[in-house]
């Protein structure tokens, strides 16, 4: 059981370190102005040839902006459930450890997001309402990402039906797939910027798998 968990925490870290060389990569490696205003973006010609390719669909972007409004009652309902726990056990030390985990993720997911928001690593290829917006790594991939899939290991472990377990899964599972590709195809981000924001969520998201199973494996051996 150490060495399984030794494991998972290595692969959370390998992508890690691939999220990094690759923001990395966009920052300084063919770094042109082929953004609006001449605004730099890294791997340039990878940028231009599929945004090109995917063109501009300004209410595919707004559709998506709206669905991804859901992730938000799910990370209120969890936050609500470890509220619950605290307010009847009177014990933060009492509250399920894989909600305070989920809690702790949540902080995690909202401080990369500020640091990109202050470091900015290049803007959209579009202008949101005549402004340059920051657009590495993409925030709307990386919340639904985040969000969603961990969303579902909490569902496995609270929902007692299979059948309501598979039924929901299934619903996050496409609603994810649907909400990344819409973002790529709506043509609002760099494909980098949602590559960036998927290896990032990828990394995120297997942290909190490990953190699960640590947590498990500490549970069975007490």
């Amino acid at each position: 059981m150490k060495t399984r968990n030794a494991k998972n925490f290595m692969i959370s870290s390998s992508l890690m370190v691939m999220f990094i060389l690759f923001t990395l990569m966009v920052k300084f490696i063919e770094v042109k102005p082929i953004g609006p205003q001449e605004s730099s973006v890294g791997l340039a010609t990878l940028n231009t040839w599929a945004h090109n390719l995917l063109g501009v669909n300004m209410t595919l972007y707004n559709v998506i902006d709206w669905a991804s409004i859901l992730t938000l009652p799910i990370m209120l309902g969890f936050a609500a459930l470890g509220l619950c726990q605290l307010i009847k056990k009177r014990s933060l030390f009492k509250v399920d450890s894989s909600i305070l985990a989920l809690g702790s993720f949540y902080i995690i997911v909202l401080a990369f997001y500020l640091f990109f928001e202050y470091f900015i690593i290049n803007y959209r290829p579009v202008l949101i309402n005549g402004f340059l917006e920051a657009s590495y790594p993409s925030s709307t991939t990386m919340l639904v990402m985040c969000v969603m899939p961990t969303a579902m290991m909490q569902f496995k472990r609270l929902i007692k039906s299979d059948k309501a377990k598979k039924i929901i899964n299934t619903f996050c599972g496409v609603f994810t797939g649907l909400m990344v590709i819409g973002r790529l195809v709506s043509g609002v981000h760099w494909v980098t910027d949602i590559l960036g924001g998927a290896l990032l969520s990828t990394a995120l998201v297997m942290l909190y798998f490990s953190a699960n199973k640590l947590i498990d494996s500490k549970k069975s051996n007490e």
